[in-house]
């Protein structure tokens, strides 16, 4: 039997992932962006590994740094000259505090109808149900209609240098035959009403540009007069980029989403005012209203090493995040905001992407939507941070965010993004697993 002849996966697939995904919740795998302080992504990819193994597959771990390991693995599909999809999720989550939290964030544990923990929806909830949908098929003999190759990585929350990079860089033969993926933040609903659920596929994402602001002044004694101070300069430069707002600029994934709400809210769009449609969305305006317009917001500020001492140098970190096509004209403007002086250097600087909404992938994504949730109606969107399909765009595959949830029309979704009391609804998760089967049977 082939994977192609689709029917709903077996029951022990959709209890299995609620299992996986509490088994890796517990692993912690927290990346500081530091490796002397990370907790390393190590054990949760033996954890995987012996997964795979387990049911026939014969995964291949590497590591581009101590503890810093990924994972892969080829599922042999059904026609070989059929390139090959890349399903793809990273192992690593930010950091946690407990003292914040309801429930300890490496806990795993399950309570009012949620899976809690740090990962639970960035994104151990769609490594648990890649996991358990794949072994299911093993252990049926079913085979997928062409290869898949699936990607559990490491360092995505620090920019994927340890891991999707490092694979790209290092074991490319590895992704031999690919040409499209799918990962991370799409495939989730948005409630409209009581029969109408948005599910937003992810088919933009926008630039990752970390920037350095750098001042140098004359030091000096912290109680005379000076008029050099490298602190004072660098807070009025991070105080104008953090106040600026960039120019709405709608790309054309954008523009279709807004065209898809406005289609069902009634309301006339209007493009030069596109927050008026936005602010209708709900929670999810925060993700949305972040794609009309490029964004800089100061993250991190460095001076001085004693009370009063006033140093040589203060150093700030901006996180920006660019929309496609707008790099250039974005690092004009806002050299011109921090004037002159002051030293722009680059920390991490990935591309925005930018695909159509369009083909058999896509095709095969709503069919599996509709199928499962009758009041389905899938949309593109563009994501306002990155994940690792910016990595494999370098050898020209084209990627989604297809990790698909059925949420509760009442969970504030975007806030648990590296938030407090991260968690994903079970049910949630085993509608995932089934949308899956019907999707990679049918890709």
């Amino acid at each position: 039997m082939t994977a192609a002849e689709s029917h709903p996966p077996h029951p022990l697939a959709v209890d299995e992932v609620v299992d996986i995904c509490r088994d890796l919740l517990r692993i912690d795998t927290t990346n500081t962006g530091d490796n002397d302080t990370s907790a390393g992504e190590r054990a949760a990819a033996e954890y995987v590994a012996e997964k795979l193994a387990e049911v026939g597959l014969e995964p291949f771990i590497t590591e581009s740094a101590p503890g810093r390991a990924s994972v892969i693995a080829r599922y042999e599909g059904a026609d070989p000259s059929r390139n090959a999809l890349l399903v793809h999720g990273h192992l690593d989550v930010v950091p946690a505090d407990p003292s914040e939290w309801s429930v300890h964030p490496f806990s795993g544990e399950e309570k009012d109808g949620y899976l809690w923990g740090r990962g639970a929806i960035d994104m151990k909830d769609f490594d648990a149900m890649v996991l358990a949908l794949v072994r299911q098929w093993k252990r049926e003999g079913r085979v997928p209609p062409r290869d898949l190759v699936l990607a559990f990585l490491a360092d995505e929350e620090a920019g994927s240098t340890y891991g999707a990079h490092h694979i790209v860089d290092n074991h490319a033969d590895l992704l031999d035959g690919v040409t499209e993926a799918v990962g991370e933040v799409g495939g989730f609903s948005v409630s409209m009403n009581n029969d109408l659920r948005l599910y937003l596929i992810e088919t933009a994402e926008k630039g990752l540009d970390w920037l350095r602001l750098s001042v140098s002044g004359r030091p000096g004694h912290g109680s005379m007069i000076h008029d050099d101070n490298a602190v004072t300069r660098l807070a009025e430069a991070v105080a104008r980029v953090g106040r600026h707002k960039f120019p709405v600029v709608i790309t054309p994934t954008v523009r279709a989403f807004l065209e898809e709400v406005s289609d069902i809210l009634q309301v006339e769009l209007d493009l030069e005012n596109p927050e008026e449609i936005i602010a209708k969305l709900g929670p999810i305006a925060r993700i949305i209203g972040a794609t009309i317009r490029d964004t800089a917001n100061p993250t991190r500020l460095d001076a001085g090493y004693k009370d009063n001492v006033i140093p040589g140098r203060a150093q700030a970190t901006i996180d920006c995040r660019t929309l496609p096509g707008r790099s250039k004209e974005f690092e004009r403007q806002l050299r011109e905001l921090v004037g002159p002086g002051v030293e722009v250097d680059y920390i991490h600087r990935q591309p925005a992407l930018e695909t159509s909404f369009d083909g058999p992938l896509v095709d095969a994504m709503s069919d599996a939507l509709r199928a499962e949730d009758p009041g389905a109606r899938p949309v593109p969107y563009m994501l306002s941070g990155g994940t690792d399909a910016k990595a494999f765009n370098r050898l020209g595959i084209r990627g989604f965010g297809f990790a698909p949830l059925k949420l509760p029309a009442d969970l504030d979704f975007a806030s648990l993004f590296h938030g407090i009391d991260e968690r994903v609804p079970v049910d949630g998760l085993k509608f995932g697993v089934r949308v899956l089967d019907r999707f990679l049977s049918n890709s």
